[in-house]
């Protein structure tokens, strides 16, 4: 199928590319630093690569914002990528969430959704200071996919001064991901945004980056209609939810509302 062919890239050329703007980018803004927030999964790992190219190791620093004990293996990844990179340890902020946003859940039945909302949020107020203390812009880690189908937390991880791979899908950070050398385990993981315990990506959203990627290039990108989509051997259900979430949350690209 040509959807499998379209979606693949030249990650040297695509470095380079990102790796120009992200310097480029930094410094006409006035900065040379930048600050991320590494959660173990792949986007942020991508994300933090790529800025040390940019920029060099010892310009890029990373919160690692934990939530308690929960998806502590995600910390443990991200410290993969800290020691892979040799990001110095002063450049590394570690802050445990928990007692900052348990006060703010007050509501007894506020649900796994809303509760995980609070602590995205709170993650990116940290962030934000840390920009102000080190003198530094945040680094985004919103891939195209996640963005299309409005898979984030507005003024969460939604929130950054300069996003560097948005313009690609899921499939295609992977790609780039192997090429940068990224450790095969994050790589490989199942993608968790560690808002609940066993929350997955795909679980929540109902299918898996791997079709969602196909039917958004071929929806979006090339305007086929949905028929054609399902022509081309997708499931209908597959493809009527993709495009039904895309569509549902096309309202978070137009906000606020102006006159």
């Amino acid at each position: 199928m040509k959807q499998l062919v379209d979606l693949f890239i030249n990650p040297q050329i695509t470095a380079d590319k990102i790796i120009s703007f992200i310097k480029t980018t930094v410094q006409n803004a006035g900065f040379s630093r930048v600050v991320v927030g590494l959660s173990g999964g792949l986007d942020s790992a991508v994300s933090c690569f790529l800025a040390a190219k940019a920029l060099g190791r010892e310009n890029v620093f990373v919160g690692l914002f934990p939530y308690g004990e929960l998806n502590r293996e995600g910390l443990d990844d991200a410290r993969l990528t800290i020691d892979k990179l040799s990001i110095p340890p002063k450049n590394v902020v570690f802050v445990d969430i928990k007692p900052l946003v348990d006060p703010l859940l007050t509501d007894h039945k506020m649900d796994n959704l809303r509760k995980g909302n609070m602590m995205v949020r709170m993650r990116m107020i940290l962030l934000y200071d840390l920009s102000k203390k080190f003198n530094a812009l945040v680094l985004g880690t919103e891939n195209k996919s996640e963005y299309l189908l409005g898979y984030y937390t507005r003024f969460g991880d939604e929130a950054s001064d300069i996003e560097p791979i948005r313009h690609l899908y899921k499939a295609q950070v992977k790609q780039l991901a192997k090429h940068l050398g990224v450790p095969d385990k994050i790589i490989n993981k199942n993608p968790t945004a560690g808002m609940w315990q066993g929350q997955t990506d795909e679980r929540e959203l109902g299918f898996s980056y791997e079709e969602a990627d196909k039917i958004l290039y071929l929806y979006t990108d090339l305007k086929e209609s949905r028929e054609e989509i399902i022509k081309e051997g997708f499931k209908r259900e597959v493809v009527e939810k993709v495009i039904r979430r895309l569509k549902a949350n096309k309202f978070k690209h137009e906000l606020p509302y102006t006159i």
